[in-house]
């Protein structure tokens, strides 16, 4: 037999979140059969926390199985329930509708309404994912209401959730973050379990970036930071949370540290956190691209693409940037028309820049008609700046230079306001354009020098290529790290291929580097700058 105080100390071990040793302490007296019902449920929360998936779903079962043998109905009920939510989590949609059913027939028999009203959240869940959401909505306002009138802050927080997921689909996004910020207060104060917690945190701040709403999830995200900080054993949740500080730090230029924060979420991804799964590998493959990793990103948005949710617009702003652009405007397009209208309003603002790109002026017009519209439904700094500044590339497009010019700056400076650094240089990179279409070229190439300081610190090289070829721009002798790395490369006899290959670049990419390598440096020939890499201590 295990000692008592195993078991006493599997039960602290879980009172204090120190989840490891939870599991440790509880599956020693597990494995000689010493596991109460409740204590098969601390089980397997603790082992849902760690990552370790089939040890929380097998704890689960036989814990629901202890409790219909002992008659106890309102327990077996709810464990039913809890074991449909998190097999949503897990991607089993079918054992979740199995469980809900299971769940709905014992509570169907019960005087209990808070448990009723719990086990109706699966269902509800299974409504929202058919795409029934009036419907969803419906049932999430009535377990809300349920909620309310007896008190159960973790209930009214999930609730909350599903009504705002309903709501959103439906086009009421400010409706659905007003619930919101009622769920996060609610997790905030200690009113929701671990798992709600996790689930509601990670749910509303991913809603936030796709509404653009970055004080929200700034606000969230320093939320989430500190519950996982307390937990140190955390695993599960705790990759997700470093993919969504990597994606608000690269809405502020902030990539160095978004850097990091990819690290950090793809570490936690492969220690078992299997909600990262999409997260970590989309927040690596986002700063690969735009820092011009063109082949390991499009490995990675295929990586995350392997979660079930489509890396978009990511991928095809990859294609765009490649080069691609045919295979973009398919892709973009493809995407924009299956997509709820909170989706297609987070990608509109793509799909208008690679329409443009593709010369179908038209529909980019159309796309920023828009995302016009959609905006009205919860503006935000960052969504109202980005209006703009896709005005501002339509008009420049369409031949209206002045008004791009003024669109541009007024971007730029909403940009800079909010502190989104990398945005406010590509707008002043379209503020350079118009400039140059109006015919002054001192102005087009201070703003274009500015831009590329920006585009510089913040290793942006396939802009830092772009605006070489729109600015003429040479700055003799100068060269950037990456230009540093392609002449060592050269050097070696390596092709642009093989250079390519080693950078993680595309061909043209490197075609671009080495193009102003030789303006810069004055030189004709891959012979010429190999002889210039030795003698200048280079290599």
């Amino acid at each position: 037999m295990t000692a008592p105080s195993t078991l006493d100390a599997g039960r602290a071990a879980a009172a204090d979140r120190r989840w490891a040793d939870a599991v440790e302490f509880l599956s020693r007296v597990d494995a000689d059969g010493g596991l109460a019902a409740s204590d098969l449920e601390l089980l397997s929360t603790a082992a849902l926390l760690r990552g370790e998936a089939a040890i929380a779903k097998d704890a689960g079962e036989r814990a629901y199985s202890a409790h219909v043998a002992a008659s106890d109905s309102v327990s077996a009920a709810r464990v039913a329930g809890w074991l449909a939510l998190e097999l949503v989590e897990l991607g089993d949609f079918s054992g979740s509708v199995t469980w809900s059913a299971r769940a709905m027939r014992i509570a169907s028999s019960l005087d209990d309404p808070v448990t009723v009203a719990f086990v109706r959240m699966g269902p509800a869940v299974a409504q929202l994912g058919s795409g029934n959401a009036m419907e969803s909505r419906r049932t999430f306002e009535d377990v809300l209401g349920v909620a309310e009138r007896h008190g159960d802050p973790e209930l009214e927080a999930n609730a909350l959730l599903g009504r705002g997921k309903s709501l959103i689909e439906l086009g009421e996004v400010a409706s659905a973050f007003a619930g919101y910020d009622r769920a996060m207060r609610a997790t905030a104060e200690g009113g929701a379990g671990p798992v709600s917690t996790g689930v509601i945190s990670c749910a509303l701040i991913s809603d936030a970036l796709m509404a653009r709403d970055l004080g929200r999830a700034e606000a969230w995200i320093d939320l989430l930071d500190a519950w996982c900080r307390a937990q140190p054993s955390l695993v599960t949740f705790s990759g997700q949370r470093h993919a969504l500080r990597a994606s608000l730090q690269l809405a502020h230029g902030e990539w160095d540290d978004a850097a990091v924060s990819v690290e950090l979420a793809l570490a936690r991804f492969r220690a078992g956190d299997f909600r990262a799964a999409y997260g970590a590998p989309f927040a690596a493959a986002e700063l690969q691209r735009l820092r011009g990793s063109f082949h390991a990103a499009e490995a990675s948005y295929r990586r995350a693409a392997e979660s079930g949710w489509e890396p978009q617009p990511g991928l095809a702003l990859l294609h765009l940037a490649a080069g691609r652009i045919d295979v973009a405007q398919a892709e973009i397009r493809r995407n924009a028309a299956g997509d709820d209208l909170f989706t297609r309003r987070f990608v509109l603002p793509a799909l208008a820049e690679i329409e443009l790109a593709a010369g179908d002026v038209e529909a980019a017009r159309g796309a920023l008609a828009e995302l016009r519209e959609a905006s009205g439904a919860m503006p935000t700094p960052m969504l109202d700046a980005i209006v703009v500044a896709t005005g501002a590339r339509v008009r420049l497009v369409d031949g209206d230079a002045e008004g791009a010019l003024g669109a541009a700056r007024d971007a730029a400076g909403r940009f800079l306001a909010i502190g989104a650094r990398y945005e406010r240089a590509r707008m002043l990179a379209v503020a350079g354009r118009a400039l140059l279409a109006v015919g002054d070229r001192a102005g087009a190439h201070a703003a274009f020098r500015v831009a590329r300081e920006t585009f510089e610190a913040l290793g942006a090289d396939p802009d830092v290529s772009e605006l070489d070829d729109l600015s003429g721009a040479r700055a003799e002798g100068r060269l950037t790290a990456r230009e540093v790395e392609v002449l060592r490369l050269v050097s070696t006899g390596l092709t642009n291929r093989g250079i390519a290959e080693r950078l993680s670049l595309s061909e043209k990419t490197v075609a671009r580097h080495l193009s102003n390598i030789f303006a810069k440096l004055g030189l004709a020939s891959r012979a010429a700058a190999t002889a210039y890499a030795y003698e200048h201590g280079f290599v």
